[in-house]
């Protein structure tokens, strides 16, 4: 029987949900975690890497983002997954969602069988937990850079027939409760075991709230794509920062949200109401320039995406750079933790 390898992190700052503690140790067994202490002791027979003066945050998690390094999740073979994979690995991200924009149900099934297969490959970096479909129930007059062309409404089950998926895979996916039939949709993608999102919305407080109590209980770049907050109108932004059964995610690259709009969240919200995500085009990874994705050509310049339109077209940022926002905004490591974990 082959002995399982045992590999022991010390003497690292290690955060923890309940807090921070220094000279920690974890134990990585076969690639699996299988202890977090708060002493330095060597296991038996276990390789040590000695961590002083850096701290160790726990996997960051993407579940929002469209590519990385030149590869967009959509239109790429299983080695360019392995290259997204290994890219977020070397930037903290554990695991991830590759995530669909608005498209034909052809190329959702390419999608999907490509991601299936990757899944499948016993490879480094960030391993892939499911799907996330930004869309296609959303609004066109929120329709940020999502092509309009396949947009759609809900009339009956049968309208989910393309959101195809992998075998035993999370499953994701941003709306907009006002399309027609759109709270039936909501019900009938939590039955099924979606975790519902809103976004690209205008929707009312109202229907927001039959969203709620029909199974939709997050909200997607929370802020962005979505009616502005107004003082007699507060919509969805105002819908959402006033539950607090309701969490939000959130591009913390300083563009998408002002600095200041981003502290104001973290004393609205929270850390444990907040989730950090990428929100990255296939463009992160490769610098400034002009990238072809999603069948238009989409600028880059001083970290600022924009399409032919001029709207923001995702972000160029990491789950890394998100984190390291939020603390300079003076998150802690544990809210930091909470909200990229």
């Amino acid at each position: 029987m082959k002995q399982q390898s045992t590999l022991l992190l010390r003497n690292a700052r290690v955060v923890v949900p309940d807090g921070v503690f220094d000279g920690g140790s974890v134990q990585i067994q076969s690639g699996r975690i299988t202890s977090v202490q708060k002493t330095t002791e060597n296991a038996r027979n276990a390789e040590a890497l000695d961590l002083s003066g850096l701290t160790l945050f726990p996997g960051f998690i993407d579940v929002h983002i469209h590519g990385a390094v030149g590869v967009d999740v959509m239109d790429a073979d299983v080695e360019g997954l392995v290259e997204i994979a290994k890219f977020l690995g070397r930037n903290g991200v554990t695991s991830w969602l590759p995530t669909f924009v608005p498209a034909s149900d052809g190329e959702y099934a390419h999608a999907i069988s490509v991601i299936s297969r990757a899944q499948e490959m016993k490879t480094s970096g960030a391993r892939i937990l499911g799907v996330h479909y930004e869309g296609p129930f959303v609004n066109t007059a929120q329709c940020g850079a999502l092509h309009q062309e396949y947009f759609k409404t809900y009339s009956s089950p049968d309208d989910l027939n393309s959101l195809v998926v992998p075998p035993a895979s999370a499953k994701m996916i941003t709306l907009a409760p006002e399309v027609n039939g759109g709270i039936e949709l909501v019900s009938q993608l939590t039955k099924r075991g979606w975790v519902v999102s809103i976004g690209h919305t205008r929707a009312t407080f109202e229907l927001l709230n039959q969203a709620h109590s029909a199974g939709a209980k997050h909200m997607t770049h929370f802020m962005n794509a979505m009616a502005p907050l107004h003082h007699r109108s507060p919509g969805p932004i105002g819908w959402g920062m006033s539950r607090d059964d309701v969490t939000c995610d959130i591009i913390a690259d300083g563009v998408h949200l002002n600095p200041e709009i981003l502290k104001l969240l973290m004393k609205v919200k929270g850390s444990p109401g907040l989730s950090l995500i990428s929100d990255s085009i296939a463009a992160v990874g490769k610098g400034d320039g002009e990238y072809q994705i999603w069948g238009e050509t989409i600028a880059v310049r001083e970290g600022r995406t924009s399409n032919s339109a001029g709207s923001i077209a995702g972000s160029v940022i990491t789950m890394l750079d998100a984190v390291k926002m939020m603390r300079s905004l003076g998150a802690s490591d544990v809210e930091v933790a909470q909200m990229a974990s």
